[in-house]
């Protein structure tokens, strides 16, 4: 069995994809050319999938640029509620577009095929429904919702439209989630026993604080629409628009935000859909700058044994003040080794046991023993388990690392997938579907409602609800 899997890791590790790029934790955010899932090509002049950008604001930004440089795709429309960013997406994207406040006069075009809703969480299900409804395919931002009781109407929406739906977490589209997905499916980290997974950082852009625009005039932005679909209606506050993620009432905190980050690589990986129960802890410890949301937050989850999986923790944490400058990384340890994953890169590290008992001089039982006892103890040994014919001891085997490919943007892939599936017309092309999304983004908003009730969440990954 060893050797079975030896020859495989050898076989791979001379392949082209590992590449020798040193990763950064931010890769997955910036922007690159180079993809590694091939794009299906348009079939001729007229096979131009024409998008509309709904919320122009930063990730707006990364993920129409991303969507243009799938070939055969074209802008034709930008909605925003703040005009600034309208008279900017025109700069950006030509004057040709059209802006609007109201997203409803987007959708009502017959030219727009599909939409990226990039606009902050509490908006996601409105927007995603009412765009399905309208027969366009559909790029929602993680997570898909702010709520976990509004996920049933959005798959209900998906599946009666029959459109193409994704939601935007790269890590399912990430190269290497979809190679570390390889290796475990081989068996080279044994069986898996827990997970842990972080993703922390230390200045105040990683923290939300978002650069405010210098001037702001109320009439320029759309206050009163924005406040349609929030749980507490409030008076104009400028922050709460531009840094809005940093308020439970908009968004759904570092939970909602990064946890479904973590938890898309590992039910990429593993094929789970879900823990069972979900515990965590929140404070607000450092960026006391008037939000309401934690900046820390530590989550235990409990993932049940299943046919493809055995029983398994998985714990994750988002620290905004992080002293040792952040860091962003998933440990799958398995029985028989690691697979150690931070953006774009990861590092397979196994052991191979022993087939032999193991004993020791020092800290084991024997030397308690009398002296004429452990001698004969030795001799034995030596006699039933030679050592040119058996493993003493546990030793480590080469490690294996993968980098994806300098330039590689996971985010062009996962755009990739989305118009490959809008091209074939075959919305299950699509991996992170809404029941995918939806089993992500749960967990992820359970563990807020556990650190603000100081409870575990008991949650049915089957049923998709709240137990």
């Amino acid at each position: 069995m060893y050797a079975s899997r030896r020859n495989f890791l050898q076989k791979l590790a001379g392949t082209s994809a590992l590449a020798t790029v040193a990763p950064s934790m931010f890769n997955g955010l910036y922007a690159g050319d180079k993809y590694l899932i091939e794009p299906i090509r348009p079939r001729s002049a007229n096979d131009t999938v024409n998008l509309a950008l709904i919320g122009a604001g930063i990730i707006g930004h990364y993920d129409l640029n991303c969507a243009l440089k799938v070939p055969g795709t074209k802008v034709v429309a930008v909605s925003d509620l703040y005009d600034p960013r309208l008279v900017r997406a025109k700069e950006v994207w030509g004057n040709d577009i059209q802006t609007t406040r109201d997203y409803r006069e987007i959708l009502k075009r017959a030219d727009v095929d599909a939409v990226l809703i990039c606009v902050p969480d509490f908006w996601h299900d409105r927007i995603a429904i009412d765009a399905l409804n309208a027969g366009k395919h559909v790029y929602c931002e993680k997570p898909m919702v702010h709520h976990i009781e509004e996920g049933a109407a959005v798959i209900a929406a998906q599946k009666k439209s029959g459109k193409v739906f994704q939601v935007g977490s790269q890590r399912a589209s990430a190269s290497a989630i979809l190679e570390a997905k390889k290796y475990y499916e081989q068996g080279m980290i044994g069986e898996l026993t827990y997970v842990d997974a972080c993703v922390d950082r230390a200045d105040a852009l990683g923290a939300w604080q978002y650069t405010m625009p210098p001037t702001i005039d109320p009439k320029e932005l759309d206050w009163d629409r924005y406040m349609q679909m929030a749980d507490q209606k409030k008076p104009y506050k400028a922050e709460e628009f531009f840094r809005w993620r940093n308020y439970k009432n908009y968004g759904t905190g570092v939970a909602g935000d990064l946890f479904v980050h973590l938890i898309t690589g590992l039910h990429t990986i593993t094929g789970a859909i879900g823990p069972t129960r979900i515990y965590s802890l929140g404070d607000l410890n450092y960026w006391k700058d008037g939000r309401d949301a934690y900046d820390l937050v530590t989550g235990l989850m409990d993932y049940p044994k299943t046919a493809t999986n055995p029983s398994f923790q998985f714990m994750t944490r988002v620290n905004l003040a992080d002293g040792r400058g952040g860091l962003n990384q998933t440990r799958l340890v398995g029985t028989d080794g690691v697979i150690e994953i931070g953006w774009n890169d990861f590092v397979l590290k196994r052991l191979k046991r022993p087939n032999a008992p193991m004993y020791s001089t020092g800290y084991d039982a024997l030397f308690t023993y009398p002296k004429a006892m452990q001698e004969a103890f030795v001799k034995n040994y030596d006699q039933k388990y030679p050592a040119d014919q058996y493993q003493r001891m546990v030793k480590q085997e080469p490690e294996v690392v993968y980098n994806a490919p300098e330039g590689y943007d996971d985010r062009l892939d996962h755009m990739i997938v989305f118009f490959n599936a809008i091209r074939e017309n075959k919305p299950s092309m699509v991996k992170e579907d809404a029941v995918f999304g939806l089993r992500a983004a749960a967990p992820s908003l359970a563990a807020n409602l556990s650190a603000e009730q100081r409870k575990p969440i008991n949650w049915d990954p089957v049923g998709m609800k709240v137990v």
